[in-house]
């Protein structure tokens, strides 16, 4: 499935929940990754953010789409290519 997953954390736990995405997925936006995931992983990710961020006062939004063809994305301005930016 792809998934978009956007999130909205306390600056002292930024990192840590970046280090976590980045593991499963592409970083496209400042709080935003994306990409296709198993439901396997996507559990296991979800488990280890739930170690990082405080649901008290953090937000992490998931949105799964079940036939990304059926998504059109659209870029206005410049697209970030943050994997090509670290090579």
């Amino acid at each position: 499935m792809y998934v978009l997953i956007a999130y909205d954390v306390d600056v002292k736990r930024v990192g840590k929940v970046h280090k976590v995405l980045k593991k499963y997925l592409t970083w496209t936006q400042n709080s935003l990754f994306e990409g296709e995931i198993t439901e396997g992983l996507l559990k296991q990710c979800l488990a280890e953010l739930a170690t990082k961020a405080n649901p008290n006062i953090d937000s992490i939004y998931v949105y799964r789409i079940a036939n990304p063809k059926n998504m059109k994305k659209t870029v206005y301005g410049v697209e970030k290519d943050f994997e090509s930016m670290f090579l």
